[in-house]
């Protein structure tokens, strides 16, 4: 005869189903589409742009430079995104995604504003501590509804944004490139590894 074991108690299995349910509900209200691959493009083509910006030293050149490759990363971006939540079945139109992009681009909005008020008033040294700052700043607030490694990695960018107000304006440069080179190709490499390309 087999020895009788005694049924979970009720109260554990209500716990699980709970958890379970949460769970799922936060997995469905998270934008996952980041492209983990598409930040491995932008960290490359940022790593290239730091380098050319740097032997053009404190100049016009330097911004057109930079700001060239802004529009590179957001082509990059904008395309493995697209990608990614197409083979993935994600929304562009649901509340995660809105919540997101609002969260995203508000940050994104400021740097803008500040870019050009800055570059007309003669202000470059100022700009790669507000980029990485902006940039970083995008990322924790975005990440609130998405993956858990995108405000991790606003918070890298934004120290390095803090490094870039202490610095000589070459070595804020490198900090760039460290930046939009470096952290994108690392944490890109990673989403693209734990969270589906």
């Amino acid at each position: 005869m087999w020895p009788m074991t005694e049924p979970a108690p009720i109260r554990d299995h209500a716990l699980n189903n709970l958890r379970y349910i949460r769970e799922a509900m936060e997995r469905a209200s998270a934008f996952t589409s980041i492209p983990g691959w598409g930040g491995v493009g932008v960290g490359v083509t940022a790593l290239v742009a730091s380098v050319l910006a740097g032997r053009a030293g404190l100049s016009r050149q330097w911004l057109l430079i930079w700001l060239a490759e802004a529009i590179l990363a957001a082509l990059i971006a904008g395309a493995t995104m697209y990608i990614k939540a197409s083979r993935s079945n994600v929304s562009f139109r649901g509340t995660p995604a809105r919540r997101f992009f609002i969260s995203y681009f508000a940050p994104i909005v400021a740097a803008a504003v500040l870019t050009f008020f800055l570059a007309k008033s003669g202000m470059l040294t100022a700009l790669p501590a507000t980029w990485l700052l902006l940039y970083g700043a995008s990322f924790i607030s975005s990440g609130a509804y998405s993956i858990p490694v995108v405000p991790v990695m606003g918070v890298c960018f934004m120290l390095l944004g803090i490094a870039a107000c202490l610095v000589p304006f070459p070595v804020a440069n490198a900090l760039l490139g460290a930046g939009f080179g470096g952290l994108h190709i690392v944490f890109g490499w990673t989403i693209a590894r734990n969270h589906g390309g």
